[in-house]
């Protein structure tokens, strides 16, 4: 029996907790008012404003139009969010699967080729991207939104490398069953995939659900704005003398916290298996 070592349970506790600490004053901070934020600073103990606070960004319309709400842009936070998971799945297990079972010249090259793509992240690629949806008259809505960064180097490496791991022999019985490449996609690849498919779910559905810059440039209609967008409007008010609502803003981000905790949480143990299994 291993013998328990008190000062290594101590030491990530203490580690845990000093995690935790921003959070539990953003939760905190939420139930105040925010004149006694503005004056006093952030809180670690609860107030009374919580339920209102919650209840008014959840459903009071606002914004120039009036009619945003805070359940709108949860809504359009999580369209977008599952959208870039779900479609980068997708592609990549396509692009994957073409690149190891269908033999072509210059598959290898084409590889690196969509590999090398990560040395260009969004922001060097904003302004043609967002050029071409403009073009398509795709400005505010969530094909705009979404489909433009579907492509992803990262899903396709690793849906490649979980592909070349998979036995040639299942290739060799599907193909003796009358199996088309089409069939052995989907009943053979596919549920064999769904640990490394619940990774890149959980990698890709964070990703999207925090971008700030592509919605920022792609949105002009209120109706469109995400959670990210929804907290910077509120922290960029300051007219005359008026106060911005701290307290909103913090229940806006502990809101934005919890789709992306809830998803690492269900999905917690195939994540880890996607990332560390080897026998296949």
């Amino acid at each position: 029996m291993q013998k328990i070592k008190p000062l290594d349970h101590a030491i990530l506790i203490l580690g845990a907790l000093f995690l935790c600490l921003p959070v539990v004053m953003a939760l905190m901070s939420s139930t105040q008012a925010a004149i006694d934020i503005h004056s006093n600073g952030l809180y670690i103990t609860p107030g009374s404003e919580g339920a209102a606070t919650y209840g008014k960004v959840l459903t009071q319309r606002g914004g120039f139009t009036g009619d945003v709400t805070g359940l709108l842009m949860l809504t359009n936070s999580m369209i977008m969010g599952l959208g870039f998971a779900v479609g980068k799945i997708v592609l990549s297990m396509m692009a994957a699967y073409a690149l190891v079972y269908f033999r072509f010249r210059f598959a290898t090259l084409m590889f690196w080729a969509i590999f090398a793509t990560l040395l260009l992240p969004l922001e060097v690629r904003i302004m043609p991207s967002y050029q071409v949806m403009s073009e398509l008259h795709l400005l505010n809505t969530y094909t705009g939104l979404i489909v433009p960064l579907l492509a992803s180097a990262t899903g396709t490496f690793f849906f490649r490398q979980f592909f070349r791991s998979v036995p040639d022999e299942l290739l060799e019985a599907a193909r003796i069953d009358g199996a088309g490449p089409v069939k052995f996609f989907i009943d053979v690849l596919v549920p064999l995939s769904k640990t490394m498919m619940s990774a890149i779910f959980i990698i890709m559905f964070i990703y999207g659900w925090n971008q700030y810059l592509w919605p920022l440039l792609m949105t002009t209609d209120e109706s469109f704005f995400t959670l990210m967008r929804g907290i910077k409007s509120i922290l960029q008010v300051w007219v005359g003398s008026q106060i911005p609502d701290y307290n909103e803003a913090f229940a806006l981000a502990v809101l934005a916290m919890v789709p992306p905790v809830a998803v690492v949480v269900i999905f917690q143990r195939m994540f880890i298996k996607g990332l560390t299994e080897s026998d296949k």
